[in-house]
């Protein structure tokens, strides 16, 4: 996200991404960078290269955890992970993902998620699923004063309801779309991803919002790009979205250090004279 800052200087100088800083970027046509990370080695790497926004997904469930969804995964489970990842990042805006159950129920439960992940994370905004569905709950968070980033579309915490990994917004699809995405912006989100959507139908949306819109394989007329940071860094092993772009291959780099190392310590060659007091 480049831009020239208040306070003069590109957005890689500023001392913190901030929720105008994403307004303005769609304003000047300057394109947003999101990754996942869910430790601090990560946040740290992912700050020090100028990535705008870094979310603590309840992917974790997947890439963390080990479950097959992200449904079980709990705000208990959620928080150290936010914690780790804000205290790291210096520069890059924190969003902590509100998990499966945290905030359907009624717009109560879902305050109180988002307060306590923020006065437990360090976090600087929180995310939750649903355009029409959740309208009222991101209204009253956000008159709770907490930053909300929504998120429409293909929403993983209702892949059973929808049938699986389908993607949303074809045909008829386009206008229920259109109309989560807007009562997600009346209700005061600050932005919205879009996941799994169209390319063409992203960019009517886009062009109909005034917040910034974040594509997750909602092709390249979205304000911005979120990807989660273990398929495109080549770690995650199986099935990879086809909307991925994978620039490194972390998991094969890994493999043959582990293999390296194992023959070493089985041939006697580590620790050699150098490793050892």
């Amino acid at each position: 996200m480049r831009e020239e800052a208040p306070y003069g200087g590109a957005t890689q100088n500023l001392k913190r991404v901030r929720t105008r800083h994403f307004a303005n970027a769609k304003k000047n046509g300057i394109k947003i960078t999101g990754l996942t990370s869910y430790d601090q080695l990560t946040a740290r790497i992912f700050d020090e290269a100028g990535i705008d926004f870094l979310l603590v997904g309840d992917s974790a469930g997947n890439n963390v955890f080990g479950y097959e969804t992200t449904l079980p995964v709990t705000v208990d489970e959620l928080i150290p992970l936010v914690r780790a990842v804000a205290g790291a990042a210096s520069r890059a805006f924190v969003i902590a993902d509100m998990p499966f159950g945290s905030y359907e129920a009624n717009t109560r439960d879902a305050v109180h998620t988002a307060i306590r992940m923020m006065k437990e994370t360090g976090a600087h905004a929180v995310k939750l699923e649903g355009g029409i569905r959740s309208a009222d709950q991101i209204r009253h968070i956000v008159d709770a004063g907490i930053p909300v980033m929504a998120h429409i579309g293909f929403t993983p915490q209702s892949e059973h309801q929808l049938g699986g990994h389908v993607i949303q917004g074809r045909g008829a699809g386009e206008d229920q779309l259109l109309a989560d995405a807007k009562a997600v912006e009346e209700a005061g989100a600050f932005a919205v991803v879009l996941e799994m959507v169209p390319a063409d139908a992203a960019a009517k949306v886009t062009a109909a919002l005034s917040i910034p819109t974040i594509s997750v394989g909602a092709g390249p007329h979205c304000d911005g790009q979120l990807l989660v940071w273990t398929d495109w860094a080549g770690l995650t092993q199986g099935r990879i979205p086809k909307f991925v772009k994978q620039y490194a291959q972390i998991g094969q780099t890994l493999r043959d250090a582990a293999t390296a190392w194992k023959s070493d310590v089985e041939n006697g060659e580590y620790p050699g004279p150098e490793n050892s007091y």
